[in-house]
């Protein structure tokens, strides 16, 4: 996708981060879809909504890695699962080109990063199945379409694996050790470290790490927020108004399992397979959308109960950042951030592990990020206090429009200091070649001249971050 942008438009920040814009403003609108085919389109507002102004799509889209492109295929494929249950015009035996569709989006998403893009589908799926009892059922396979659907992944996915396989040899090797040095071709290294060996703790280089348990469950909170506050209340609100409206029901999840079972409480269950992982955080972005999609009951949330913990929490935040901005605007900044940052190498193969790096004295040179925090937080306070449903919505995606601006601003001043952190170390100088070594000085030289224009790429698209 990268290179197709880099050819339209030429290589540059905006055409490398393309393809990945498009993918949020795709999960958005695929998201809003789904909401309004499950629920209604006022819960497919709200989920629209806030999967596109979570805290934790900025988090994970900052850089160029693919997983809003990879959400975007499961939560397309998981859709076309359930229109293929439902059939078309409510005929299951007829479920039109959604089969089809499902399976194209798992091998697209395997393209993108592997084995996930199946696991999660496809768990999710069997599960809902085996549940109903219909997984073992022979028409299950023909309305599914599996023997075509495999057709389509192998068509999709064996050109490129085969091709990097033999381009990459040995072709197959089961070696069940990861070490420093090591490498057994492309079959190996794909689907053992990037996969066995990275679930099971076992990969090389350690260039990741685990979060504690408590830790990896908190901070779904942070990566919904600002619609996670209203949780509490859709979970306790729910079942009350569902019963206070007796038999009549509430959308189409209520009338039929599959959205419900698919939406929500199936990918909650998956989750759980990633806590025995607690690896990479932001591979829980898939399943964490399907919360988005449970648009019911933050539409319930958002119309019908007190907003007291949205009050407080916006105007508690609002308050500390213009304290902390206070508290820093007389302080000195000379140079860049690095002089008044701290060490702690240990935190760095976590996400976000910089952030132990901050220092009081460092926020004086994030000022004007601090600032406009600040008024995005006091932009959400002002909405929880005078506005109910769609206005107090559209006021906390505001809040938070300019609070992922606040930080991209921030980044920018991180971007001096993250780059030399990441700088490779300068090679000794090469001695002078003489008539005898001439052709593979010449070499030597474009090797280090790719390796420079790699580099300098690499530190590129981090300052857009």
């Amino acid at each position: 996708m990268m290179a197709a942008s880099y050819t339209l438009f030429g290589v540059s920040d905006w055409a490398a981060r393309l393809p990945f814009a498009l993918s949020a403003i795709l999960l958005a609108f695929l998201t809003a879809r789904i909401g309004a085919w499950a629920f209604s389109r006022a819960a497919g507002l709200y989920a629209g909504l806030a999967t596109t102004a979570c805290a934790g799509l900025w988090l994970f889209t900052r850089i160029t890695i693919p997983d809003v492109t990879l959400t975007l295929t499961i939560a397309l494929a998981m859709w076309a699962f359930l229109r293929t249950e439902e059939g078309e015009a409510g005929n299951p035996v007829a479920p039109g080109p959604w089969p089809y569709l499902m399976w194209a989006a798992m091998a697209a998403g395997f393209l993108l990063k592997g084995l996930i893009a199946f696991v999660f589908p496809l768990a999710a799926a069997g599960l809902f199945l085996l549940l109903t009892g219909q997984l073992f059922r022979r028409s299950t396979l023909a309305r599914f379409r599996v023997l075509p659907g495999i057709m389509i992944v192998a068509a999709i996915c064996l050109p490129w694996v085969v091709l990097a396989m033999l381009r990459n040899p040995p072709l197959f090797d089961f070696t069940m050790r990861s070490a420093p040095g090591e490498y057994h071709g492309f079959f190996w290294f794909f689907f053992f470290n990037e996969h066995i060996f990275r679930f099971l703790n076992m990969r090389w280089p350690r260039d990741y790490n685990t979060v504690p348990r408590h830790l990896f469950w908190l901070l779904h909170l942070a990566w919904l927020f600002p619609w996670s506050v209203y949780l509490p209340e859709a979970l306790h609100t729910l079942p009350r108004r569902a019963a206070a409206e007796g038999a009549a029901p509430l959308d189409r999840a209520a009338q039929d399992p599959p959205p419900r079972l698919v939406l929500g409480r199936i990918p909650a269950r998956l989750l759980h397979l990633l806590d025995d992982a607690r690896v990479l955080l932001h591979a829980r972005l898939p399943c964490a959308g399907a919360a988005h999609r449970r648009g019911a009951n933050a539409r319930i949330a958002l119309e019908c109960v007190g907003h007291a913990r949205a009050r407080r929490l916006t105007t508690l935040l609002a308050a500390v950042l213009s304290a902390l901005w206070w508290a820093v605007r007389d302080l000195p900044a000379p140079g860049d951030i690095s002089r008044a940052l701290t060490l702690n190498p240990d935190a760095y193969t976590l996400s976000l592990g910089h952030m132990k790096d901050l220092t009081l004295p460092a926020f004086a040179y994030l000022r004007t990020p601090l600032l406009m925090a600040a008024a995005a937080f006091l932009i959400g306070a002002v909405a929880a206090w005078r506005f109910r449903g769609a206005r107090l919505a559209v006021g906390l995606a505001t809040m938070m429009v300019l609070f992922t601006l606040a930080a991209r601003v921030a980044m920018v001043s991180f971007d001096p200091y993250l780059s030399r952190a990441r700088s490779p170390m300068r090679s000794p100088p090469r001695p002078r070649a003489t008539s005898s070594s001439t052709t593979s000085t010449t070499r030597s030289a474009r090797s280090s001249s790719m390796r420079t224009s790699a580099c300098a790429a690499a530190r590129c698209c981090s300052t857009a971050a």
